[in-house]
């Protein structure tokens, strides 16, 4: 211990109340082994202890979310850099080596020893102010979305055992004036005691577009059930709650919106990103925490395949030109990368012409999209290399 080396590997097994750090050395022998609170003073003694130990301290964790988020940014402010070792990898690497225990101190001895061993792990970058609020709002976001889409399937199923013919005249999903609807009215027999016209008045208060058109429809249902099922009162209640609760969802959702574009447009390279047909403020936001520092990528080629549009060869033998889907890439990188694809092809453009080109050579609509989402990845690379926004005339660009 009191002998001072040159290079050393820590390896922390990342937790929410605390973290397990262990130190290895060149020849995988451990110098240092604890447990550390996920505390600052707690893990500054730490670094205190490590720090000294070697010239150059090799940091490597298994987790680079909110739950290492104090102990990254204490290394980045004490000049120390970090790699991501994903789980599945440790995981992997524990049957390497003697014993099947599972604790965080063995877990943490992996870790170090995998980053010992293999040098191609990606740094951890403790994000800029802004990436840190675009990840933190879009997070927020989904989570909202996420309840929204659990609420309205709630109020299907209730309102399918009290009133089915209301449940399938509309689409609660993108129908405010339904959802403004059933925070009134949740019964065939209190829709008929109201009547077309001081209902249409009712929605028209409420500021609902096309009441007429609602209160008919609404009409039509209640016409077609005089039953009344058990449980109606109780239920309609449920109805009624639900819709409120959505209808607050959706004002919150779009002051959560707004608050991405503007934070998105406060991007250096958000104009150039937003050029690129199919992708608004939304996506933009995504991309830039999915991605992350851009600079990072050597070329669009390793873009593309973090994104996992690249496909990788399976090759044994005699057999070859095997390609199959990568396992190890971002979901969420692929995800903004197809679904912007998905939306362009909407309009006439360059997108949309790529699409029918790959449908006619025999692709599915999947495997066209996958292909689109491919080369719009050299696309956005080049415009933020070039420092330029798109145009589909490369004729204008030029002149």
């Amino acid at each position: 211990m009191s002998e001072r080396r040159a290079h050393v590997w820590a390896g922390v097994d990342a937790g929410k109340g605390h973290h397990w750090a262990a130190v290895v050395d060149e020849d995988g022998a451990t110098l240092w082994s604890k447990k550390i609170d996920n505390d600052e003073t707690a893990i500054l003694t730490a670094l205190g202890e490590i720090l000294p130990l070697a010239d150059q301290v090799h940091w490597a964790v298994d987790i680079s979310g909110t739950s290492s988020a104090l102990l990254l940014a204490l290394l980045a402010a004490h000049g120390q850099r970090a790699v991501y070792v994903p789980g599945r990898t440790v995981n992997r690497m524990a049957g390497a080596y003697r014993g099947e225990a599972k604790t965080d101190a063995r877990d943490a001895y992996v870790i170090a020893e995998t980053a010992r061993q293999r040098r191609d792990f990606t740094t951890i970058k403790v994000p800029a102010q802004l990436a840190a609020d675009l990840a933190l709002l879009t997070a927020h976001r989904s989570d909202l979305v996420a309840d929204r889409v659990r609420m309205i399937n709630r109020l299907r199923d209730v309102l399918t055992g009290i009133f089915p013919a209301l449940e399938r005249a509309f689409d609660y999903s993108a129908h405010k004036g339904a959802l403004v609807l059933l925070t009134g009215y949740q019964t065939p027999a209190a829709l008929r005691r109201r009547g077309r016209a001081r209902l249409t008045a009712w929605l028209a208060n409420r500021g609902v577009r096309g009441a007429d058109a609602v209160a008919a429809t609404a009409l039509e249902a209640a016409a077609a059930q005089h039953t009344l099922l058990p449980g109606e009162d109780v239920a309609a209640a449920i109805v009624a709650d639900l819709a409120t609760q959505i209808l607050a969802l959706d004002d919150r959702l779009k002051r959560i919106d707004k608050q991405v574009r503007d934070t998105f447009h406060a991007h250096p390279q958000a104009e150039i990103i937003e050029s690129l047909p199919g992708i608004g403020p939304i996506l933009g936001a995504e991309l830039i925490v999915a991605a992350g520092d851009l600079t990072a990528y050597a070329d669009a080629g390793h873009l593309a395949s973090a994104a996992g549009l690249v496909p990788v060869p399976r090759d044994s033998g005699r057999r070859t030109g095997n390609l199959h889907r990568p396992k190890r890439y971002s979901r969420r990188l692929r995800r903004v990368f197809y679904l912007s694809a998905q939306t362009s092809i909407i309009k006439d453009g360059p997108n949309r012409d790529f699409y029918l080109k790959k449908r006619g050579e025999g692709c599915k609509h999947v495997q066209a999209v996958i292909a689109l989402a491919r080369r719009r990845v050299s696309v956005l690379w080049a415009l933020l290399r070039d420092n330029r926004t798109f145009t589909p005339d490369p004729v204008a660009q030029t002149a």
